[in-house]
């Protein structure tokens, strides 16, 4: 029998598919079954980006792209050398599947050329052929893919976690007609309101600087060379940050070199500087289905997950936009088996559960035209507490009902209002013995404290713990958290940490399917405290984040601020508890309790403040939670 060579090529095609689902990808399958190829693929102004294009070898089908713009390197460089997620992530399905693989050096970084831009700014009208952006450079890009690499079917999916996330935004932005599919994944979003270095106008000091002290060391030339870490003279980062002092010591310990760590600390508003570089501005007109994932224990970027895809639901009501929230840390979805996070046990493989029935179905059926679509929900939320998948047809749930849960005397909390007159409860927040944000010695910053055990907290005077009673049924709560808290202080300024916490029964029985909290030991230690959120509001922006207002020392003054939105059920026989504290360190920096300029204080500036929580009839201070009946 005579092969044509049409025939042949499905044949070894078929061979190649069939062994790629019947045995382990390697780096070795790889190099067999694929080739790599570098290149400096030309932008409209001349600059040249370096990308890494995997291609199967087999010529039987066109092939879709599945493409990541970066800015933390497209390494191992060299054609002979292969990306390490393509066989030890679950990035394996998509070579099974033959997809195209790009990965690629943003703008000024690594072997790039041109200038790096911090979050660069969407330009929505461009004046001039040659100006750029990152959604330009991605139309760019994609165009060239598609006209200069072989075998390929003109589809194109963008993804990308964290600020390969952001880039998976502006490409969707882009308006390149083969750009089908976009995932931003734990996307930043927002660097002021609530992603990485702020949360509500607080600088998050200990990511902040950990990250800019290494990433934004200057990169005169592309390089294949990475940055040096900073050389801290403790492990113990509570002690370094601590000694270090104010805010402005950090800077000169930085120098002249970390051009963007000077750049945030001229601008400690709201201003346009921020405003331009919030990725939402980006999401207007968006034609590509979008999926926005993130993790409900994100420590970084929990905020730009949830407002990014509230922004291009608002703004692209045609659009197919779904979202994502799994029980992950930053990320956890591609490299743990989210099973757990911490102590937490979350009762099955939740990243694998995403990766099979979420993620990849996704870009088959934009990219292959395998499936059906209309099987993945708007929103796969996991619900904590209870440790279920819900499928959902729109975030927040209809279902939600916004109930006050009030703060009370005697540190209780209920769903009426006191009735008492002039009740409050007070602490002193001294900055310069600042609340931990863990318990013990921190060598670094660590994942799972966004459930960690809060007993600790609660053991200190300057930290109010209010609980509710033992329930005697379930609570969903599943949406924004609101905190609405009647406050006066003695000062002129201050921090206000609010946190949420599930409070577990007394020696409660670890379950062998995984539910619940432990090791694995019989039971548990009494009354474990779960955090289940915590947020900051830096006090001087509760009017206005534009701008900030003192307080008037004493004065009863309403302080309103949002929590990342929270999916969770509290269960029959636990206990709602509430912390309010003014310092978290050095997760926050410390605010000196004073109105200045905390960005160009002095170690001098910091004092103590007497702060008060109101909860009576005149001033009664809540937490709203929106509720699933």
């Amino acid at each position: 029998m005579k092969f044509s060579k049409l025939h042949l090529s499905i044949f070894l095609f078929l061979v190649a598919f069939t062994a790629a689902n019947s045995q382990e990808i390697t780096e070795a399958w790889i190099k067999e079954n694929y080739t790599k190829k570098e290149v400096l693929v030309p932008m409209r102004d001349g600059t040249k980006l370096f990308t890494a294009i995997y291609s199967p070898k087999s010529n039987a089908e066109k092939h879709p792209f599945l493409m990541m713009r970066t800015p933390y390197s497209c390494a191992p460089y060299g054609e002979d050398k292969i990306w390490g997620r393509l066989y030890q992530y679950y990035y394996k399905e998509y070579i099974k599947e033959g997809y195209i693989f790009v990965i690629q050096d943003v703008r000024g970084r690594w072997m790039s050329e041109g200038k790096f831009e911090d979050v660069r700014p969407f330009l929505e009208n461009k004046s001039k052929p040659n100006e750029i952006d990152e959604a330009s450079d991605t139309y760019d890009a994609v165009d060239w893919l598609v006209k200069n690499v072989e075998n390929n079917n003109g589809k194109v999916g963008i993804f990308g976690v964290s600020y390969p996330g952001f880039y998976a935004t502006m490409a969707a932005a882009s308006g390149h007609p083969a750009v089908k599919a976009v995932s931003p994944q734990a996307p930043v979003t927002d660097w002021f309101m609530g992603d990485d270095f702020h949360h509500n106008g607080a600088c998050m000091l200990w990511d902040g600087f950990n990250f800019y002290s290494t990433f934004g060391q200057p990169r005169p030339k592309p390089t294949t060379k990475g940055p040096i870490n900073f050389p801290y003279y403790t492990n113990d980062r509570y002690k370094f940050m601590l000694e270090t002092g104010a805010i402005s010591n950090f800077t000169k310990l930085l120098g002249d070199s970390i051009e963007f760590w000077k750049v945030l600390m001229e601008h400690p508003n709201y201003d346009d500087f921020w405003k331009k570089r919030d990725a939402r501005q980006a999401t207007k007109n968006l034609k590509p289905a979008m999926l926005v994932v993130g993790g409900l224990f994100d420590a970084e970027d929990c905020y730009g997950a949830w407002r990014l895809y509230e922004s291009i639901e608002k703004n692209n009501p045609n659009t197919s936009n779904k979202i994502v929230m799994g029980p992950w840390a930053h990320g956890g979805w591609g490299r743990s088996s989210g099973n757990y996070l911490g102590n937490v046990r979350f009762g099955s493989n939740t990243s694998f559960y995403y990766q099979k029935n979420i993620e990849i179905p996704f870009f088959n059926y934009h990219l292959k035209g395998m499936g059906n679509i209309d099987s993945l929900p708007e929103a796969s939320i996991f619900f904590t507490g209870e440790n279920k998948w819900r499928s959902l047809t729109v975030w927040p749930p209809k279902e939600s009902k916004k109930m006050n849960m009030y703060f009370l005397p005697n540190f209780k909390l209920g769903f009426m209002p006191s009735p008492s007159q002039n009740s409050y409860s007070e602490y002193v927040s001294n900055p310069n013995k600042p609340v931990p944000y863990t318990e013990g010695t921190m060598e670094g910053r660590t994942r799972e404290y966004m459930t960690d055990d809060q007993r600790f907290a609660a053991q200190r005077p300057d930290v109010l713990t209010f609980e509710m009673p033992t329930l005697a049924e379930d609570i969903t709560v599943a949406g924004t958290l609101t905190a609405q808290l009647n406050v006066s202080i003695s000062t002129t300024d201050a921090d206000f940490i609010v946190k949420l916490i599930d409070v577990f029964p007394e020696k409660f029985q670890y379950d062998t399917t995984g539910y619940g909290i432990g090791n694995g030991k019989d039971y548990l230690m009494d009354s474990y405290q779960m955090l289940v959120r915590g947020e900051v509001m830096r006090g001087k922006f509760r009017n206005s984040f534009e701008s900030p207002q003192a307080f008037e020392p004493n004065k009863a003054t309403l302080v309103k601020f949002d929590l990342p939105d929270v999916a969770h059920t509290f269960k029959k026989g636990h206990k709602i508890m509430v912390q309010i504290q003014s310092t978290w360190f050095p997760l926050v920096d410390r605010n000196p309790q004073q109105f200045l300029d905390i960005y160009h204080c002095s170690d001098s500036d910091f004092v103590s403040s007497t702060i008060r929580l109101y909860h009576d009839v005149k001033y009664p201070s809540s937490i709203v939670l929106p509720i699933i009946k």
